[in-house]
């Protein structure tokens, strides 16, 4: 059964409609142009939050409604549908750019007034919402859990374990981050990018489908509207996934068009905006419920949904953008890359691997969380104040480092890491979630 609700829940839940209330307001009555860029930027971006808190509210309560099959499928949209939005307007707009300016996807007169391109844009709010994820999202888990069993307990925490089962998600994602890897030494992601993530996603959740059906187990505002009668609970969850769903779609043109005009009223950079403001405001809600678990001391719940996360991204979030740019570009050419944006895949790709070999084991320990924590944290200083030409060795270091060292942490866990992806790609489902095995 859902777990009690907090007295909490109910006022929670207004909050979040009264977050996304202001960015509809102004969008619906055409009063943007009063407002500043950055107000702007904020306004929609809270907007977004509050919308993303309803729709992983929504998805969370249908999970006692629905039938395994479609609660992943639901789950997956639900975890990249902010950043899709988001991304997916950028990748539209760059397909019509490049049907008139070619490759460079704006025009010879936008580039010299030094505006980045859409298409770039589009790889920035992806990357970016892929490289928080791991460097914030999972270390976040991990240091909280640590930092609160020496509070409460007097001890600290040496790690986080997660279950056997979640070898499904590190296989998969060890698959995902293998061909990513690849895509830096092309001039293009394309149409057949898409086919192999969005494969590699199918089989992942082909795997999950074996699963024994479980009841979840909801906290907050979710086991709150647990509880309710069963029409009125279905009524509450469409509502709250049809309100936060037109609110996202409705303000993520609007956000972006926020955030590049903020770029151009602060001095700072678009690209690094795009990829770094946008993703904080569609994965706040989600970095928040993961790092209440470990609040809680079950850090490994919050861990393994940040884990299942990654790999929706990883795939169908990179794998959907290459579709918005063809249709909108009325080709089959893939959304093309610049020497910047290899340079940040690659990175990405690269944190995607070591991410994989710390969990090779299925455990992260404190240790490997703020590895994981500084080498993002520092990177991302030195992104946002270094010039281009220096920013260039800077990634090509970084990117040397997690693949160096997730070389070193996979030679150390070889044999824990065999044992992970036989279980993730054979094992059958009943014995990973059966604790005697």
């Amino acid at each position: 059964m859902p777990s009690r609700p907090r007295p909490s829940s109910p006022t929670l839940l207004s909050l979040a409609f009264v977050a996304l209330i202001p960015g509809v307001a102004i969008r619906v009555s055409g009063a943007a142009g009063h407002v500043p860029p950055l107000g702007r930027a904020g306004i929609y971006g809270l907007a977004i939050i509050g919308a993303s808190l309803l729709l992983t509210w929504a998805a969370e309560v249908a999970q006692l409604d629905v039938s395994p099959a479609v609660a992943i499928a639901g789950l997956a949209l639900v975890a990249v549908l902010p950043e899709y939005v988001v991304g997916a307007v950028f990748a539209w707009r760059g397909g019509h750019a490049a049907r008139h300016f070619g490759s460079a996807c704006q025009s010879a007169a936008q580039a010299a007034a030094g505006h980045t391109a859409p298409c770039s844009l589009a790889l920035a709010n992806m990357l970016g919402a892929n490289r928080l994820l791991i460097g914030i999202g999972w270390s976040l888990v991990v240091l909280v859990a640590w930092r609160r069993t020496r509070t409460r307990h007097g001890r600290l925490l040496r790690g986080v374990v997660l279950g056997r089962e979640h070898a499904v998600e590190l296989s998969f994602l060890a698959v995902a981050s293998l061909w990513c890897l690849t895509l830096p030494f092309r001039h293009s992601v394309g149409l057949v990018d898409t086919a192999v993530l969005f494969t590699v996603f199918a089989g992942y959740s082909y795997r999950l489908l074996a699963a024994p059906a479980t009841e979840p187990e909801l906290e907050g505002v979710a086991a709150w509207l647990g509880r309710l009668p069963q029409r009125r609970r279905r009524a509450l969850a469409i509502g709250l996934a049809v309100v936060a769903a037109a609110t996202i779609f409705g303000c993520a043109d609007v956000f972006a068009d926020a955030l590049v005009a903020s770029g151009s009223t602060l001095g700072v950079s678009e690209f690094f905006l795009v990829q770094w403001v946008a993703p904080l405001a569609s994965e706040a809600p989600e970095l928040i419920v993961a790092t209440v678990y470990a609040w809680r001391l079950r850090a490994a719940v919050g861990l393994g949904a940040l884990v299942s996360s990654k790999v929706n991204q990883w795939t169908v979030l990179v794998g959907s953008l290459p579709i918005a740019f063809a249709i909108a570009s009325s080709s089959l050419h893939g959304l093309p890359l610049g020497t910047a944006e290899r340079e940040e895949l690659a990175l990405t790709a690269a944190q995607s691997m070591f991410g994989v070999a710390v969990l090779g084991n299925l455990e992260v320990s404190t240790a490997e969380a703020m590895a994981l924590f500084g080498l993002f944290g520092s990177e991302f200083v030195l992104a946002a104040f270094l010039p281009a030409g220096p920013l260039q060795v800077v990634r090509i270091g970084y990117t040397i480092a997690y693949l160096l060292s997730a070389v070193v942490v996979l030679t150390v866990k070889r044999r824990d890491t065999v044992a992970l992806l036989e279980d993730g790609f054979r094992t059958p489902y009943r014995e990973l979630r059966d604790p005697r095995s």
